[in-house]
């Protein structure tokens, strides 16, 4: 079976490079490599041309549209029999491919997901916010367990794979960006095919390198949880109200001594347990207390971001956005 590779890229020709690389080691070799340049000014086409040769690459520039369509236009030019797409900020281990084929050839999947994990590469908060966006101590653990808290798995693009006639009968993302991932899995369900989490299957995911860009990413996660609302009703359950309500929470920490000290107290201890926890479950895991001490710090950013996001859009008036033909 041959792999057609989909990758979304805007403005990070670094991260293309490095992915790219991590591609020339893979042990299964029939697959092909598409970037689709969603019109960035710091294009990543010279960076694709120094593996021209090496790997079975096809570059291609559009206007930009959001990630969602960008990756709609390499369907289209995709000649394989199943579909990979990856996020530009991923590095793939050198079995990947085996593994899903493997997997695959032994009990099909219509579209699959795997996990994210950090590499011993990254920085400690990289780590930290990998630690955040894959533990259950932050609901992040349900994206790539086999125990969903959110019920049938849901496949998410940054490590996502269909099959050609998914895509034929989908025509893929409807929405350009703001959880156009979601909301493509929801359909893909709804029209009968199988989905499932390939566990062996997994990126090193490099997300965001600083806390601020973590935020900003983070918050429009929770806007768009929101917007999948608007197009699937009933897609809103208990552990996306999690953040939320933490968020509620925190902001009622320094007003909470004035209503009730007792009460004041045991939130404010609430709080200081559930970092506890964090922490030592983080320095079990990284074995770095350093990093143990950025996960606290990760996971308040993730949920805080997320809640806010989550609770601004709820009262936002948005009319749908017309799918694309």
């Amino acid at each position: 079976m041959k792999y057609s590779i989909i990758v979304p890229v805007y403005n990070r020709p670094d991260e293309v490079q490095e992915l790219l690389n991590s591609l020339t080691h893979q042990t299964y070799k029939n697959f092909e490599v598409i970037i689709v340049e969603d019109g960035s000014t710091n294009k990543c086409d010279e960076a694709v041309a120094q593996f021209v040769g090496i790997l079975d690459i096809h570059y291609h520039f559009k206007q930009n549209e959001g990630q969602g369509f960008a990756r709609n236009y390499g369907y289209e030019y995709a000649t394989g029999d199943y579909f990979i797409v990856f996020d530009s900020d991923c590095l793939i281990p050198e079995k990947y491919l085996e593994i899903v084929h493997h997997r695959l050839s032994e009990s099909f999947l219509d579209a699959f997901g795997g996990p994210d994990k950090a590499a011993d590469s990254f920085t400690n908060v990289q780590k930290a916010i990998s630690y955040s966006m894959t533990s259950p101590m932050s609901t992040g653990g349900i994206r790539g367990s086999k125990k969903r808290l959110g019920g049938t798995f849901h496949p998410r693009s940054f490590n996502m794979g269909i099959s050609r006639e998914v895509y034929e009968k989908t025509k893929g993302y409807i929405l350009p960006r703001m959880g156009e991932d979601i909301e493509f899995s929801i359909r893909i369900i709804k029209n009968g095919f199988t989905t499932g989490l390939i566990p062996e299957a997994h990126v090193y995911h490099k997300r965001r390198t600083n806390f601020k860009q973590f935020y900003k990413q983070l918050h429009f996660f929770g806007r768009a949880r929101i917007n999948i609302n608007r197009y699937h009703k009933g897609q809103i359950k208990l552990v996306h109200l999690f953040p939320a309500m933490f968020t509620l929470a925190a902001l009622l920490l320094p007003v909470m001594p004035f209503i009730n000290s007792n009460l004041s107290l045991l939130q404010a201890s609430g709080f200081a347990l559930y970092s506890l926890i964090v922490f030592s479950d983080a320095a079990t895991k990284e074995q770095n207390t350093v990093v143990a001490a950025l996960s606290v710090v990760a996971v308040w950013t993730q949920l805080l971001a997320y809640g806010i996001g989550f609770i601004t859009e709820a009262f936002m008036v948005r009319p749908k956005i017309k799918p694309k033909q």
